[in-house]
């Protein structure tokens, strides 16, 4: 089942059990998803496209996480924790940091070494499977002991 279909159908689970923190979760995310679609012109989102959106979403939810730890609001951190476990479920394992380094390596070996290009063409052919932060780090290390 894909994960828009998925989404629906935990929605309408959600909304009979009168969860309330999950149907605000999932209406969130599937306004994103019809905002995106909108925004493309299309009528339906791919797979591949619903799953950058839900990594768009958990980066925000890990950005306010982090502010509102460091404004004492342990109440709005908690909530958004709860959204981004949510968030995760959906989304497909993340790529271990062996396997990132092994299409950096794959990348190095083609003759780019610029910074730039490299994190282009490694982002590219992860395709959302692994954290831009953790891709930039590991790209920075492996350019230092070229």
């Amino acid at each position: 089942m894909s994960i828009i279909k998925q989404i629906d159908q935990d929605l309408i689970n959600a909304q009979k059990a009168k969860d309330e923190t999950v149907v605000l979760t999932l209406r969130m995310i599937k306004s994103a998803f019809k905002n995106q679609a909108i925004e493309l012109r299309k009528p339906e989102l791919s797979e591949q496209e619903a799953i950058l959106i839900l990594r768009r979403e958990m980066k925000k939810r890990l950005d306010s996480i982090s502010a509102f730890n460091a404004g004492n609001r342990p109440d709005l951190a908690a909530k958004e924790q709860a959204e981004l476990e949510m968030i995760k479920k959906y989304l497909p394992p993340e790529l271990s940091e062996a396997d990132i380094v092994r299409v950096i390596e794959v990348v190095l070996a083609s003759g780019l070494n610029n910074f730039g290009q490299v994190m282009k063409e490694v982002m590219t052919k992860l395709q959302g499977q692994a954290d831009g932060q953790i891709v930039q780090r590991l790209v920075k290390e492996k350019l230092v002991q070229k």
